[in-house]
């Protein structure tokens, strides 16, 4: 990249970041509105019918379908009571149970201080309604008014869950972290499961409570499965780099914050011979060296190619100095806020981007292409990728641009079968899945 076109794109990067920043509403728990509790919503003349309402725009029954069926619900609370939890607060030297633990809560509940909850709030309803929705404080009366309107609703505190970028800036707040709150590899190493997260494939499996119909679309907007999984990959990776160039959460005393690094090029048996150079972006730094997860980094390179083959050059160039930099061979923070303003440029081109056919075909091909390369051989890039391909060919199934969804079904469940098990991960069962599924995703 010449000097002129690097001021060039890290002009417009910044001007990107500032743009997606004015998208960015306080987040729920940032909010300095009071949050009333769930009791508030759960009426059966409110949201709490058993059955759907017949004629209505809005289901009801939106709190049976989130308390019955949405880990987001007590059950986040309630796993804070069981023996793992009380495992890794006392592997960390914390007194206090996990259920009054702020490092818990914080994303176990909807942590709030006490001057914003109301008399009926309660810790126990875990990832309650306000927790992501937004306090009610405001908006509780204005939202059922006659001629209420949903441009309405968010300027009294309703948070913007229908924006992709604010989806993405709340959902990974805690399935990833951000600057109040992120789970490192000393509490994951006093016992918390592995992180693993993507927006739009954790929006689908959730139980929806709501309908996409015209009714959404009119009052709020379409509801685009390609983009949502596409920006999710763009901040997933912007807040990957705020915490690597951050010296208070991207070092844990001499050691980088290892949570940042490919946990399985290290956890596994020392005559499981394994290492291979990994060059899906270019020089592999060598063997021996902690490799940063750059699962994401991939999608969003997948994505960038579509958008412009020249701006997927650019951010392979970008990832492949950032891992050099990684490596002892260069300024991690300088090529982090890079990457940042990048991933966050290419965030703002997607916003506005009309991913066609081709364009929808070509990030699915060029995913299976890379998995039968080899570049997806560490298991969270598989991952990762396995969810990418679910994504895309399910908004291609459901706009009738596949055929044989029986077909396309059976090969997507026979590249997750490989994945059932992280520590059993074998990357040729994943490639060999792959290749009769490119013939379907290509259409010839």
């Amino acid at each position: 990249m010449t000097l002129t076109r690097a001021l060039l794109f890290a002009a417009t990067a910044t001007l990107a970041s500032a743009a997606l920043a004015q998208n960015f509403h306080p987040l729920p728990y940032q909010s300095p509105d009071k949050s009333l509790g769930t009791v508030t919503c759960a009426s059966s003349l409110c949201h709490g019918s058993i059955i759907e309402w017949k004629g209505s725009n809005v289901l009801q029954n939106e709190y049976v379908t989130w308390s019955r069926l949405d880990k987001h619900a007590n059950k986040a609370y309630q796993v804070l009571f069981n023996d793992r939890s009380a495992r890794i607060v006392k592997n960390l030297g914390i007194t206090k149970p996990a259920h009054q633990e702020k490092l818990c809560l914080d994303c176990h509940a909807h942590n709030i201080p006490a001057a914003k909850q109301a008399e009926r709030f309660k810790f126990g309803d875990g990832i309650s309604c306000e927790a992501c929705h937004g306090p009610a404080e405001r908006y509780i009366k204005s939202h059922v008014e006659p001629k209420a309107t949903h441009a309405k609703n968010l300027e009294n505190g309703l948070y913007p869950l229908s924006d992709p970028t604010a989806r993405a800036k709340l959902c990974l707040s805690c399935h990833w972290g951000n600057q109040d709150k992120f789970v490192t590899h000393r509490i994951m190493g006093a016992g918390h499961p592995r992180m693993s997260f993507e927006l739009e494939t954790f929006s689908m499996t959730a139980p929806a409570h709501f309908r996409l119909d015209k009714d959404y679309e009119d009052r709020k907007r379409p509801w685009d499965g390609v983009k949502v999984w596409a920006i999710g990959q763009a901040l997933a990776v912007a807040e990957m780099m705020d915490i690597l160039a951050d010296p208070k959460r991207g070092r844990d005393g001499i050691f980088p914050e290892l949570v940042l690094f490919d946990c399985h090029a290290c956890h596994h048996p020392m005559s499981d011979l394994r290492w291979t150079p990994k060059t899906a972006f270019g020089a592999s730094p060598g063997p021996g060296v902690a490799r940063l997860n750059d699962s994401n980094m991939l999608m969003l390179r997948a994505i960038a190619r579509q958008i412009d083959a020249k701006l997927g050059q650019d951010v392979n160039e970008q990832v492949l100095r950032l891992h050099h930099a990684a490596a002892g061979k260069g300024d991690v923070n300088a090529e982090a806020a890079k990457l940042k303003q990048m991933a966050l440029g290419v965030g703002k081109r997607i916003e506005g981007f009309a991913f066609s056919e081709a364009s929808l075909r070509g990030v699915a091909v060029s995913l299976v292409d890379e998995g039968l390369g080899g570049n997806f051989n560490d298991y969270a890039a598989a991952e990762q990728a396995a969810m990418a391909l679910g994504s895309v060919v399910n908004y291609l199934n459901k706009r009738g641009m596949l055929g044989n969804t029986a077909a396309l079904n059976k090969g997507l469940s026979k590249v997750q079968a490989t994945l059932a098990n992280d520590e059993k991960f074998k990357p040729a069962e994943f490639q060999a899945a792959m290749k009769d599924f490119r013939v379907l995703v290509a259409g010839r």
